[in-house]
């Protein structure tokens, strides 16, 4: 029996309990807090379920399991563990001490087909005209932000937008854990690598975003900004990398770009602030802001917004371009919205004459300022 089937039919036996979520096609996430708790978030709704395991060394054996199938230590001293299921799931642990009540296991399933932008439309995610938007901000090689809380679509929202990148160009990916696939010909994938439990090794996003600069990449995709590395992208952006794709946690487009300034000012790097600053204004083109709706479940791109630099006071100019309004609820109960234009062109609407791509503007001509 090949050695992966095995690390699934041994992961299947000690997740015994939580198994046939992890075959509900419906159950997109499984967080289990300590032995006796276990929820599931299904069709984008939070469910506490019957699921118990026998007791706290029946679900620690399991995390122990998984983490000697993929190669890493989880112990009292190194509490956190970060894998993948043989399926692509990706799992999340922390043992005692640190978890005060027991074994926190929290898995992400691996979706059984990538998403694209299309799926945004018709899972009401978004509006055709937007989808057509983004499409060709993708081919103008605009920098692209992709804003948003936990849970709320950042990755699968990146991923469908790598999807539109020329099928020419040499990508590179860059994760903490690996969840994004392309079908594009020429791929590469990093992955983040922990230490070992001598504390050598291991490679940081940041570091593999440099050796990527190396790799003579068309783009750079990063799946989240989270430390230092944030300077470095941001960099590579001013220096030739256009049309890089990344996402970061924050609540709004402003509060993106001030995540990504502070998370620039972590790095290494001594800079002022409004060095910072000035840099993530002239690199960033788009905030894409994704909003989560606990009511219905639902995930929704809210807006879409232009970065236009520094105003004379050094705060960040932002037009929207895209905003969500709200149309009620349907007789289901779920949350009615459309995402329409705010009649604002974009600063580099010239630019799809300019490069030749006035033949795809379908719904997307007044945007541009094109004849419709």
């Amino acid at each position: 029996m090949p050695k992966q089937e095995i690390f699934e039919a041994s992961v299947r036996y000690f997740l015994q309990p939580i198994v046939p979520f992890l075959d509900d096609p419906q159950v997109t996430e499984i967080m289990v807090n300590g032995p006796f708790q276990v929820y599931v978030e299904r069709n984008g709704r939070l469910e506490a379920t019957d699921a118990r395991f026998p007791s706290e060394d029946a679900l620690r054996a399991a995390v122990h399991n998984i983490s000697q199938w993929v190669g890493r230590e989880i112990t009292e001293e190194r509490p956190v563990l970060d894998a993948r299921l043989p399926d692509g799931s990706r799992v999340h642990a922390i043992i005692p001490p640190s978890a005060r009540t027991g074994t926190y296991l929290t898995i992400r399933k691996f979706a059984g087909h990538a998403l694209t932008l299309a799926d945004f439309v018709r899972l009401g995610s978004m509006s055709e005209v937007a989808r057509e938007f983004l499409e060709l901000c993708v081919l103008l090689r605009k920098n692209i932000l992709i804003s948003g809380g936990s849970g709320s679509g950042k990755t699968s929202l990146l991923g469908a937008l790598a999807r539109v990148i020329p099928p020419n160009e040499r990508i590179i990916v860059i994760e903490d854990t690996s969840e994004i696939r392309l079908p594009q010909p020429h791929c590469l994938f990093l992955e983040a690598q922990r230490p070992a439990a001598t504390g050598r090794g291991g490679l940081t996003v940041r570091q593999l975003f440099t050796n990527s600069l190396r790799m003579r990449p068309d783009r750079v995709i990063v799946g989240e900004v989270r430390g230092g590395e944030a300077l470095d992208m941001i960099q590579s952006m001013l220096t030739g990398h256009s049309g890089s794709l990344s996402t970061v946690h924050a609540s709004s487009p402003r509060d993106a770009l001030v995540r990504l300034e502070i998370l620039s000012l972590m790095s290494d790097v001594d800079i002022p602030v409004y060095v910072a600053r000035a840099q993530v204004a002239s690199a960033i083109h788009l905030v894409v802001q994704l909003s989560r709706f606990p009511e219905d479940g639902s995930r929704k791109v809210s807006r879409i917004t232009e970065v236009c630099g520094l105003d004379k006071d050094q705060r960040y100019e932002l037009r929207d371009l895209f905003v969500l309004k709200g149309l009620g609820k349907d007789s289901k109960g779920r949350i009615r919205a459309q995402l329409d234009p705010t009649g604002t062109k974009p600063t580099f609407a010239h630019e799809i004459r300019d490069q030749g791509l006035t033949d795809k503007v379908r719904l997307t001509a007044a945007l541009w300022g094109l004849p419709e």
